[in-house]
This record gives C-alpha cells, structure tokens and sequence, in this order.
C-alpha cells in the first residue's frame, strides 16, 4: 500500500455491498504498516473510555466523536450491531466509559456504514450520515447512502436517501448545520457521472427542513476538484469550505486535490491546488477555521518527498486569499508518524491537535511556531491502533478520539479489520515546576555538597516516588526519589570552577516533568597539610635516608602532582605524590644538622603546604 490515499480509496471506491470486498483487501494490508510506536512526549494520560467487542456494541468505528454539555461522547461505528458484520452503529459513551448503543443499522432502508461523525443540535437530536443502505436500488443493491437523524428516543428517521445521480451518492464526509436547520455535507461520489464513469466525482449539498436536497456544487474532476471526503466548515456569512481529495493540478495523477471555497450561490472558488511536493497531496479531511478565516487542515501524502518516496502528508494552512503554507511534513522518522486521514481540532493558543495512521497511529500537537509533538503513540494492542479520525477538546484540554482497530484482541472486526477499535481519552499531565538549591555554596573541592531539588504541581499535592535527575550539562550526576515533593542528591565529585547544574524531573502517569533553573555551584580548591617524616634520625655520614612527605587533602580526592624536597635552600629533588606520599632518599647528606622541608606545590583542585625536619647527621 503505497499511501493512505489508496487505502481509502479501496474502501470507498466501489459502491454497493461489493465494497465490503474492497474493505476487507485494504485493511488486509494495514499490519504492514501498524508496528510499535515511538516513546511519546510524557506530558498526557492516556486512558481507554471503552473497547469495542464486535457484537451488539459495534466495530470499527472510523469517525471521530461529539460531545454534549455533559461530557458525553457521541459516534458512529462502521460495522457491527447486528448480525456479522453488521451495518454499524450511532453509540453513546458516558463520563464513566459506560457505551450505550443508540440505534444499530439493518443495511436497509435505515442506511448501512456510517463513516462519518455526528453533529448535535440544542436538543439532543444527532444527524449524520451512511456511505450505503438507503433506497436499494442503487447501487447494485446496497444503496447510495443516506443522510439520516436520530432523536432522543433512539428513533431513527431517514431525511434523504440518496439515489446515485446528479445528487450524489456514497457520502463519507459529515454534516455541518446552520442556524435555520439546513444541513450541509459532501457525496464522495456521483453528480457528473462521465467524471471518472461509472461512479462521479461528488457532489457538495445542502438539505433543507422540508427533506429537499440541492445540490450547490457537482465536480467535475477537473481544476474544480474531486472526490470531496471531509466535512465541511461554514462562516457567519454563509460560505462553505472543504477539501477535495482529487482534481486540480492535471500534472498529479488523477489531481492531487484542491481547498475550495463556494459562496452561498454555489460559486466555487479554488484556494489551493496542491502539487504533491513540498505542498502536499491528497487531503481526505475537512477544514477548522480561526477568527481571520485562515484554514488550517491535513494532507494523505506529499509533503517531503524522501519519505515513502512520495511523502507522508502535511499539516498546511491557507489564508484567506489562498496562499498555502505548510506548517508540518511528517517525515515517517523519529516516530513523527505519518499518513493522516484525519482533521485537526485547535486551541485558544494556535496549537494544532490531530493524528496520524500507519506505524500504528499517534496523535500530535503542532505549536504555533511548527513545532510538532507526539503525545502518545498507538502499538496496536489494548489500546488500539490505526486511528483514521479527528479528535474532540473539552475546555481543561483533554483530548477524545477513536481508533478504528486493534483493542480486544479476541474481537473480531469488519471484515479484513484486526480487532474492533477504542474510544480513548488524552488527559494533560498536571503541570509541575522543579527548583534546585545548594546548602553550600561556595564549596571546597571533595566537600559533599547537598543539592535539593523541590517539585510542586499546579494541583496542589507535589509528585511522590518517582525520581528527579540532576545534571551537569547532559551528563547525570546521580539520581534521587521524591517524598513528599522533594528530593536530595548530594556529590564530592564536582570539578573546581563555577559548575551548572539542573534538577530535572521526567514526569510522572499524572504529572508533567519540569527543569529548574541552574545553579551556578562555585568550587574552590581545597588545602591541604603535608606531614614529614625521616626513616632514620640521627644518621651517619653516608647511611641512606628516606623522607616521606604525606599530603592529606581537606575532605578527599586524589592529591597529584610534584614535592619538592630541600636541605635548607638546597633542591635535593621533586618527586610526584603517588597514593598520597612522596619519598626522596639520599646518603649524600653532611655531618652536622640539616632542615629538611617538603613542600608540595598543589595543583588545580588542591592549595601547596609544606613541612619540614631537623635531620642529624653524625
């Protein structure tokens, strides 16, 4: 499988119940790309709200998820419910992670295969789409689709179906509402039917109260676009903005799709005709929208060319005149993560949350500046993998989302899925702040110096039993464990000089790490004494005698270096301290008395000192 692009593009690209046949071979190949992620940044808690098991609670949900006042997740699954495979599901997951299946597909009249996610109104009431099901005959039985909604109640009503022509047919994308209840959405397919025959190029709708369809826009899978596959955005004026997966630039293969803008008459008005390289290609998701109407979104593929030798998708931004600029190219190495399917959510800050599918998924943050952060990275076990959706962001900055396989490894998924998918949530770490301090400071060269180093939360009560570092530049000097918040570490080692050094602490399962400020810690040399001693004393003229000079430093290290030994002003020799001694050992000493001093020069950790004998010669 060459890009997420083609993996879509099997699963959606036949209409009808052979579609299923086109799942299966593309999930088929997901394993090839699902390995072990990367160490994620530690700065989140990750937690499965719920596991699919396949049966009555749905599997494989491929949308991402709304939320209600009251902390309600609300999404689709786009198989399980009923007899296997089953047609899908709309389900509710609770505060508690307790999931509710809210109305399960009969691949009938109903609609089958909800791909896309829900939008919510005042009342409750969810409105969506499904890719099949729908009036039957079309597409060779398994329906065009339908735009359907579900009340409180669980009741389903089926506000248009889809009948494979100029209105479109096999919607993926979801619905956006305006403030008078028409619903606006994309068709995948269908429209122009001699655009790419026999299935169309799509088609861009709105569905007013009444269940009449218009359709505003039919591609033509020229410059125009084609293929639209994510939701659309509204403005306070009435226009939309969306993706287009294919169309625009004829020098891409089949295009490599466009950003369009379509006013409330329907005008289309391309923003960006991405070229692949370094632009991006493929953007198989919808737009967010900040106050100065830029867009910001995700591309399937381009971006840096040397990844995947056709690129692994971008994170781009269009201002509102249509200049692009690409924020991100996932790079596929260092865990970055590549290949997205999905939209992104943004912060009051700028930052830029999303996922990324192959390698077995991550999500991210992109910062204001491009800088990009992964928060957690899937490994395809119990806690899913392969998320193809977006995510949704409460106002304390957790973070929800689904992943379309993977979970419960005894479950098994639609078919050619490995297991049935997750709902999860991304808890921001409490943030911490570290400050180290020195009980002595200056300090003398071997003298055991006490370093502190004190973690407090932004929670009140401060991390306990994990470990904080503390570091000279990018090396550890030791480690100590935090009680009560603090921790100490204490060293003999540190070099004479201004030393700076750090407390750094790597976080916790709830909290954020932190670095403190430097500490500048000041070592001076230490003394030192030096005790002489004579082997023999009195001695005779021409006997040998050995002096030992001892030098014992101030607290402990190693003393190196040279003592000079002398008869009074006379240099009898230098020898090099060896195992904290020195020795000098002559016969060629006079009769009579002699003062014999040692003094020992020091050296760059350690202050001279000096000692001296009277030596009796007979």
């Amino acid at each position: 499988m060459n890009n997420a692009t083609q993996h879509r593009s099997w699963i959606l690209g036949i209409c009808g119940r052979v579609a299923g046949a086109a799942l299966a071979l593309a999930i088929m190949l997901v394993p090839a790309v699902l390995a072990t992620g990367s160490a994620q940044a530690q700065t989140y808690t990750f937690s499965v709200l719920h596991t699919f098991t396949g049966s009555r609670d749905g599997k494989n949900p491929m949308a991402g998820l709304v939320r209600d006042a009251n902390g309600n997740l609300y999404g689709t699954t786009f198989g399980g419910g009923g007899a296997y495979p089953g047609y899908g599901t709309v389900f509710q997951v609770d505060t508690s992670g307790k999931e509710t299946v809210l109305y399960s597909f009969t691949g009938g009249g109903d609609g089958a295969n909800p791909y896309a996610g829900l939008v919510r109104d005042a009342q409750g009431n969810l409105y969506g789409t499904t890719y099949q099901g729908g009036d039957l005959a079309c597409g060779g039985g398994g329906g065009c689709g339908t735009v359907f909604k579900l009340d409180t109640t669980g009741k389903e009503t089926v506000l248009y179906s889809f009948t494979g022509g100029a209105d479109g047919l096999g919607p993926v994308a979801g619905l956006v509402r305006d403030a008078q209840r028409n619903l606006y959405g994309a068709t995948a397919h269908g429209g122009d039917l001699a655009c790419r025959p026999p299935a169309g190029c799509g088609t861009v709708f709105k569905l007013d109260t009444t269940g009449k369809v218009t359709v505003l826009h039919t591609f033509t899978g020229g410059e125009d676009g084609a293929n639209p596959q994510g939701v659309l955005v509204r403005d306070v004026q009435g226009n939309l903005y969306g993706t287009s997966e294919n169309g625009g630039d004829p020098a891409c293969t089949h295009g490599c799709g466009t950003v369009f803008k379509l006013d409330t008459m329907g005008q289309e008005t391309v923003l960006h005709t991405f070229t692949s390289n370094p632009d991006g290609a493929s953007p198989m998701s919808g737009l967010v929208r900040d106050a100065d109407g830029n867009l910001y979104g995700t591309t399937s593929g381009g971006g840096d060319s040397a990844c995947n030798t056709g690129g692994c998708g971008t994170v781009f931004k269009v201002d509102p005149v249509g200049n692009e600029t690409v924020l991100y190219s996932f790079t596929g190495i260092g865990g970055d993560g590549f290949w997205t399917d999905a939209g992104l959510v943004r912060d009051a800050h700028g930052n830029l949350y999303g996922t990324t599918f192959a390698n077995g998924g991550t999500v991210f943050k992109l910062d204001a500046t491009g800088k990009e952060t992964v928060l957690y990275s899937f490994i395809g076990g119990a806690d899913g993998g392969g998320p193809y959706a977006g995510l949704v962001r409460d106002v304390q900055g957790n973070l929800y989302g689904t992943t379309s396989q993977y979970g419960d490894p005894s479950c098994t998924g639609y078919p050619g899925f490995y297991g049935c998918g997750t709902v999860f949530k991304l808890t921001p770490a409490t943030a911490t702040t570290t400050k180290l301090t020195s009980s002595l400071n200056p300090s003398p060269y071997g003298q055991a110096v006490p370093f502190t180093a004190v973690v407090t939360s932004s929670a009140g009560a401060p991390p306990d039993g994990e470990s904080v570092s503390f570091m000279k530049g990018a090396t550890v000097l030791g480690t100590g464990a935090l009680s009560g918040g603090s921790a100490s570490f204490m060293t003999s080692t540190l070099p004479v000089g201004t030393n700076s050094i750090k407390a750094v602490y790597g976080g916790g399962s709830t909290f954020a790490g932190s670095t403190s400020k430097a500490v500048s810690q000041v070592v001076n040399k230490a003394t030192t004494t030096t005790a002489l001693t004579s082997s023999l004393n009195p001695s005779k003229v021409g006997q040998s005698v050995t002096f030992t000079a001892s030098v014992t430093p101030q607290f402990g290290g190693t003393v190196k270096g040279p003592v000079a030994f002398y008869d009074g002003t006379t240099l009898l020799k230098n020898v090099s301290v060896i195992g904290g001694a020195a020795k000098c050992t002559t016969k060629t000493l006079t009769s009579g008395s002699h003062t014999i001093t040692a003094t020992y020069n020091g050296s760059t950790s350690f202050t001279g000192s000096s000692a001296s004998l009277t030596q009796t010669v007979n």
